[in-house]
């Protein structure tokens, strides 16, 4: 019998993965399948960096847990959800409603090194607002009946403070969701992680674990409340954003990319320069270079400056004589003091600005939940971001053309404000927002409101912004989380008897999927694990008496069919490339059949 490749039921095995990596430099660190940890020790003892039992790292209760839930794949999948989307036919940007750890090993597959930036807003574990899945382990099926398919939503605890393990299960829950994240980070990507004072040491150490602490590139400081609790010891009045890069070597060679466009302020045309408004700048830098040590006269008092000890003047002798001669060298705004270099208007927008670690110029949380008011005529959410913080990350990190992902969505703010700055800025950024179906409680104003978890908020504050900005992409494709149309093996214990076996594994052969599955999710999620974009063009097509699915991703084609019996006349007729891929159920395809296309095309069977 031939045979063929079987469509893949789960995400791909991240764990695997690095294994794969891991074999591919060091073969001999490798075998059997799993690291050699006695050969890694002896290697490490000829090179004398074994540094003995005591050495500097982070550990916490359920670490190992945490490495386990990285390895463990996903078998859910994607459902789309067309009545709830804006615009499916034509929007690119993604709204997924689920368990973000889940949600981020299915889009694996396809996006990885995709993503140019990330953002979250994690929970910030302040004892009452952090909630957490009961069992770390559960698999979809014990997810799935946490969300929209209960009675009261997702069954959450809190994570009081007297707990013991107040900060291990934090960091438990935020590790893999991290570690995954960074697979989808292209090469010069960047991830911005807002958080407070409670787990900010703890977050800067699993970023520098997962990321590398050489990739940290700064903890902005934002003032995100300007009213003072007069109840407190220090009125807490910022918020860290702690940033890392995938590689901070690209940021180090082209740190002119991280810029914010520049405002204009400060700058002015005293003397009517035809080059139009500038900004003076010192003419001084730090370090002492031999060649930039000369002495320059103010040609009004003739007095004579040189740099200051330990400085430089910024050019050499031969360029600052160019610099005053084209009249960009003036001596203060009176011609009394030392030397300053002109800086154009012209050339400082085409250069951006330099940021800072402190920002206290970005709209507060007060004016993000004024912002959600607005939109949706309540108070639905508890201190959403301002839109304008999120905007500027996007301009530091992001070109126009780019995707943005959140997988802590909230109110939705990641989306409006990439939608926002595309207008402004002519881009065409795309968006993937995922938010856990967290059910709202029933005395709250969202609940009343008829918004009966986290995510129906988002949506409906997304298509409100969307209508409000009117211009570009404004849509988006609603996906949720759910179980996989693939039949689960159902584990036998030593009580069932041999009867129950055959008919389970007779089950798995002719009827590979669930019960009364539907057509159109089956071909999503064999697109999402075949790698395929979730944006990827899907239609119902008829030929040459077999009707298939048709899913485009650029030049990739992937057809699905579902008929009972295929000849091999039927799949020459959809006159396919070495490049598609042709998948169907199994027993559609008699032994003949599957060694004669088999040969020349790559058939996948269910």
């Amino acid at each position: 019998m031939y045979l063929m490749d079987k469509v893949k039921n789960t995400s791909v095995n991240s764990g695997n993965e690095n294994l794969d990596k891991l074999r591919r430099v060091f073969p001999n660190f490798v075998k059997e399948n799993k690291i050699d940890f006695d050969a890694l020790k002896k290697f490490f003892e000829v090179e004398k960096v074994v540094a003995g039992e005591e050495k500097y790292e982070l550990n916490w209760a359920g670490k190992s847990n945490a490495f386990k839930l990285i390895r463990t794949p996903s078998v859910g999948t994607l459902t789309p959800q067309e009545k709830e989307s804006k615009d499916w036919d034509k929007t690119e940007n993604l709204f997924v409603e689920g368990d973000n750890l889940e949600v981020l090993k299915l889009l694996q597959k396809h996006y990885r090194e995709k993503i140019k930036m990330i953002y979250i807003d994690p929970p910030y574990n302040t004892g009452k607002d952090f909630i957490y899945k009961d069992n770390y382990t559960e698999n979809i099926s014990d997810y799935y009946e946490k969300t929209g398919q209960s009675k009261n939503g997702i069954k959450m605890t809190t994570n009081p403070e007297s707990a013991g393990r107040y900060h291990s299960d934090w960091l438990t829950m935020m590790y893999p969701r991290l570690f995954l994240a960074r697979n989808l980070l292209k090469e010069d990507g960047v991830i911005f992680i807002s958080i407070d004072d409670n787990e900010v040491a703890n977050l800067r150490l699993i970023m520098d674990e997962i990321f590398g602490e050489e990739n940290f590139v700064g903890d902005i400081i934002w003032n995100s409340t300007k009213s003072v609790t007069n109840t407190a010891i220090i009125s807490v009045a910022h918020t860290h954003n702690l940033v890392y890069s995938k590689n901070i070597d690209y940021w180090v060679e082209h740190r002119q990319e991280f810029r914010l466009p520049e405002n204009g302020n400060g700058f002015s045309n005293p003397d009517n320069d035809s080059r139009g408004p500038w900004k003076a700048d010192p003419f001084q830098v730090g370090g002492w270079r031999p060649n930039q040590q000369y002495e320059i006269k103010n040609p009004k008092t003739e007095e004579i400056y040189k740099p200051n000890s330990g400085n430089s003047w910024k050019n050499d002798y031969k360029k600052f004589k160019e610099l005053l001669s084209d009249n960009r060298i003036v001596f203060g705004s009176t011609g009394d003091a030392g030397p300053q270099r002109k800086r154009f208007l012209s050339e400082a927008i085409e250069r951006g600005r330099v940021t800072t670690t402190l920002w206290n110029d970005i709209e507060t949380t007060t004016n993000g939940t004024q912002t959600l008011h607005d939109l949706l005529g309540g108070n639905y959410f508890t201190n959403p971001k301002p839109v304008s913080l999120i905007k500027r990350f996007a301009q530091l990190a992001t070109k126009k053309d780019e995707i943005v992902i959140d997988f802590f969505a909230g109110s939705g703010t990641t989306a409006q404000a990439v939608m926002e700055l595309n207008v402004e800025d002519g881009g065409n950024r795309k968006w993937i927002c995922v938010q856990l179906p967290e059910a709202t409680n029933e005395d709250s104003e969202a609940y009343k409101a008829g918004y009966k978890n986290i995510a129906e908020i988002a949506k409906e504050r997304i298509k409100r912004a969307g209508k409000k900005i009117s211009k570009g992409d404004t849509g988006f494709k609603s996906l949720a989380l759910s179980k996989s149309n693939y039949r689960q093996w159902n584990l036998l214990t030593d009580k069932d008897d041999e009867q129950k076996l055959k008919k389970q594994m007779k089950l798995f052969l002719e009827k590979p999927l669930v019960d009364g599955y539907d057509e159109k999710t089956v071909v999503y999620e064999i697109l999402l694990k075949e790698g395929f974009d979730l944006n990827s063009k899907v239609t119902q097509e008829k030929g040459a008496n077999i009707k298939y699915w048709q899913v485009v991703d650029d030049n990739k084609k992937l057809l699905v069919t579902f008929e009972n019996k295929i000849t091999k006349d039927q799949v020459e007729s959809l006159k396919l490339t070495e490049e598609d891929t042709f998948v169907c159920l199994d027993s559609a395809l008699d032994d003949t059949t599957k060694i004669n296309i088999g040969r020349n095309l790559n058939v996948k069977v269910i």
